[in-house]
């Protein structure tokens, strides 16, 4: 057992409706809070792990070991871990994998991210499926005293907060060859550029805040909307640039967080998910062709609506939905050059059934391009 190490400290997770699961760590760690979420991918955890998207969040793997195959360099989603702590049943510590260059356990610790082990993250995943992911902390000791739920009550919420600023890059980057997209990084993987790169793209990737007159200014033929964290109702700066840029016909393509934005952007709304959406292995269907694509997710908002459409956009269709929820996993507008999906076509981790959306996108550049993007005229948003 792993309580048996004379290392090992009691430790345990304390979630603010007052549940707690004991466990241990290996090494000292000050309290972490953040809201406790779980993921369902059996593989991937570094790039869980190096995912932007994850940023301000505690990640329970439902797995129970993880770590076998060590990290390596080319697996990084972002420069380093995002999570803000690791939760598991058990860590291996001996990886074995040629690509191997060292043990998830010391990578995280070297990043300074705490990690306990020895949950019951069966119990624990089944407790946030039944009431929902919420705030917790991490800590060391044997159980929680009224210092610490104190302190974790009044922790932020996910709701109302604006990480995409944080996460996203604050530095124009360019690289790649062809058709230049313009990439609205709110935390964008590292695999959704190559991906653009690949598909034969230039990709000049931007900071969350650029302005549409900075957009125009570099000319692009096709606009990106990124992943990211936290709540896309609190990115509100995004939102007249959107409908300014994408509705005046520049091709759009948005994920995850840029597809909620849309929905922001062009009259619809969002609303927090009990749990959220986060594994490799979520079913969705294409409501045009009743193709069932399985999908990589990581998203605790949705763009409300249903098949029947977005209410207060009807200038969107559905084009998606979720098999096991029914809630909405794309949206593509009636006249603009403009689609999004809700999950991850570039996977990593996860399954490849999405990747044509990359072909999808190529395609919309290759039309004979409009002139330059003008401001929105209203009564698009209603068309």
């Amino acid at each position: 057992m792993r309580g048996d190490r004379v290392t090992d400290r009691p430790a345990f997770v304390l979630l603010e409706d007052g549940a707690w699961f004991p466990g241990t760590t290996t090494r000292p760690i000050d309290p972490a809070f953040g809201e406790v979420v779980f993921t369902t991918n059996l593989t991937g955890y570094q790039e869980t792990f190096t995912d932007p998207s994850y940023l301000g969040q505690i990640v329970v793997m439902t797995a129970p070991m993880i770590g076998n195959y060590g990290v390596n360099v080319e697996d990084m989603e972002s420069g380093h871990p995002q999570v803000t702590g690791v939760v598991v049943r058990e860590m291996s510590r001996h990886p074995s994998n040629w690509r191997a260059s060292r043990s998830l356990d010391d990578w995280l610790a070297e990043a300074g991210i705490p990690v306990l082990e020895g949950i019951d993250t069966r119990r624990l995943t089944r407790h946030l499926r039944e009431r929902g992911a919420m705030r917790g902390v991490l800590a060391e000791g044997r159980q929680p005293g009224r210092e610490l739920t104190a302190q974790l009550l009044a922790s932020p919420s996910m709701e109302g907060l604006d990480l995409a600023s944080r996460a996203g890059t604050r530095e124009r980057t360019t690289e790649g060859d062809g058709p230049l997209v313009v990439a609205f990084d709110y935390g964008m993987k590292r695999t959704i550029t190559r991906m653009l790169v690949q598909a034969g793209c230039r990709v000049t990737v931007v900071p969350a805040a650029t302005s549409a007159p900075e957009v125009r200014a570099l000319n692009p033929d096709g606009l990106f909307l990124s992943n990211g964290p936290g709540d896309p109702a609190a990115v509100e700066y995004a939102l007249e640039t959107l409908r300014d840029l994408a509705g005046g016909g520049l091709p759009t393509f948005g994920i995850c967080l840029g597809h909620q934005l849309i929905g922001l952007a062009f009259g619809g709304s969002t609303a927090k998910l009990p749990y959220g959406h986060r594994g490799g292995n979520h079913p969705v269907r294409d409501v045009r062709t009743g193709q069932v694509l399985i999908t990589t997710q990581n998203h605790g908002f949705a763009v409300v609506g249903d098949a029947d459409g977005v209410p207060g956009a009807p200038g969107l269709e559905v084009s998606h939905l979720n098999l096991n929820d029914g809630t909405i996993e794309g949206v593509r507008h009636r006249e603009l050059p403009l689609f999004a999906v809700q999950y991850h076509p570039e996977a990593a981790p996860g399954p490849h059934d999405a990747f044509p959306h990359f072909k999808e996108f190529m395609a919309s550049l290759r039309q004979e391009r409009a002139p330059l993007p003008q401001p929105l005229d209203r009564q698009h948003l209603s068309s």
